[in-house]
């Protein structure tokens, strides 16, 4: 009699005739991270990087609305040389249409050890300048906000791909699974909103996690469940797990629903982490003080307290809307968000560096572009894409240097130039990640943080 071994055709052809090249397959792919974790997994549980890693976090200062490079980390003699002249070189195309130079309305002074000059309306931020690399040759692609904000955020000028919180997430876990390994600190929404920290085609699990109140009894609405024990909670939970998997084995898998799944378990476990982590009011007087006040000044110490716990990234915008976009006033406009941002911006540094953290948390510091050293409206500048500032500090990058170089007036990056997708590049490799092999197979082909472009900044890093 014929044995009936319960298989179709299709299972024995694909057990027999392509189990090799399966095989040769999954040993040519051993060194990747994978693309999915194993069902039943925790898709947040820490992975294996490529290499031994330099930084373990990433905090990331957005100063959202594009900070002008010649009025904070870029100084230029020649434009205060020539103010009000409009020279050839001048002449680059922006957003707008502007005038003449207009030289900055601010003095530079030589700070630390490395005499770097910053702008005096960062006085705290240059006394720490030791510790911080100024990169002066960045350049992107396009010189308007929704455009850029994406670039910077997630390496695609169109609002279609993960944010790079959503790919170190995905490449590497997070520490802490109490927390989300993504958060995002903002008091409302930038231009663009929520798709600057999406997860995209990425599972859900890995979306950034928004706060917009830093108030420790509204910082998560409805996070603690004041009706049944966590003990009744838990059994719930499994249950409705249960209920998910047996659904999961009738229908096959489903990224939406193991979203929710783990969305579902994220939450219940920041019960007993999330409040507690958030409340600023926990810290001493002094350093509180040290910090200052305002929404930007406690995400910052909240963003310390954060990657001390683990969370994998922290980015922290300036403010909702595009507040550094000084079209008119620029001495009245930045003087007034710098001395906002200056204090909690150096009183962080000062922190992770006494806290041993700053070894292992990499710190990124500026906007979507720069501003054109050419004025609008008399006293304002445009939008540049050309050519601007961006520092980085701690996570393996060396302090107390400058990095590339735009051109005499500061219109344009012109040595050393860095692309946002150098950047990001440099950013995976210090978190211990080739920036080529991180990728996600979607819509028939794989995708990556930096595109098909990308090079490590090598000379940075210590």
């Amino acid at each position: 009699m014929r044995r009936d071994l319960g298989l179709s055709r299709r299972d024995l052809l694909a057990r027999t005739g392509t189990g090799l090249g399966t095989l040769g397959l999954a040993g040519l792919l051993a060194d990747e991270i994978k693309a999915a974790p194993a069902a039943g997994t925790n898709p947040l549980a820490p992975k294996v990087a490529h290499f031994p890693a330099r930084a373990k976090h990433v905090i990331h200062l957005f100063m959202n609305g594009g900070p002008s490079q010649v009025d904070t980390f870029d100084p230029k003699p020649e434009l205060t040389k020539q103010h009000g002249k409009k020279p050839a070189a001048a002449g680059l195309k922006t957003e707008r249409q502007t005038g003449p130079l207009y030289k900055s309305p601010f003095a530079f002074q030589k700070c630390g050890q490395s005499g770097i000059e910053v702008s005096e309306i960062y006085p705290e931020v240059g006394k720490c300048i030791d510790d911080i690399c100024v990169i002066r040759s960045m350049h992107t692609n396009i010189p308007n906000h929704e455009p850029g904000l994406l670039l910077m955020t997630s390496g695609n000028t169109q609002p279609i791909r993960p944010s790079m919180g959503s790919w170190l997430t995905y490449g590497l876990g997070t520490e802490n699974q109490n927390l989300p390994g993504f958060v995002v600190m903002c008091p409302g929404e930038p231009v663009v909103g929520p798709a600057l920290w999406n997860n995209s085609f990425l599972p859900g699990v890995f979306q950034g996690c928004h706060i917009r109140n830093l108030d420790p009894k509204r910082v998560i609405d409805h996070i603690r469940n004041t009706d049944v024990s966590a003990g009744t909670q838990r059994e719930q939970l499994d249950l409705l797990n249960r209920l998910n998997g047996l659904h999961k084995e009738k229908r096959g898998s489903d990224d939406q629903l193991e979203a929710r799944i783990q969305s579902l378990e994220i939450a219940y476990r920041m019960q007993t982490e999330a409040q507690e982590a958030f409340d600023v009011t926990r810290e001493p007087l002094k350093t509180r003080e040290a910090y200052g006040k305002g929404y930007f000044a406690d995400a910052c110490l909240a963003s310390r307290r954060l990657v001390e716990r683990g969370v994998r990234m922290v980015q922290v915008f300036y403010g909702a809307g595009q507040p550094w976009d000084d079209h008119g006033e620029i001495e009245k406009g930045h003087r007034a968000k710098a001395k906002d941002s200056d204090k909690p911006i150096a009183a962080l540094l000062r922190d992770l560096k006494q806290t041993g953290l700053l070894d292992e948390t990499l710190v990124l510091w500026g906007g979507e572009f720069g501003r054109t050293p050419t004025s609008e409206g008399g006293s304002g500048r445009d939008h540049n894409n050309h050519g601007f500032s961006v520092w980085l500090a701690g996570g393996g990058v060396k302090g107390g240097m400058t990095y590339g170089a735009t051109d005499e007036f500061g219109f344009a990056a012109v040595d050393k130039k860095v692309h946002i997708h150098d950047l990001h590049a440099t950013i995976l490799h210090l978190m211990g990640i080739d920036h080529e092999k991180l990728t996600y197979r979607y819509s028939g082909r794989d995708f990556r943080l930096t595109d098909v472009a990308g090079t490590v900044v090598k000379d940075i890093l210590k």
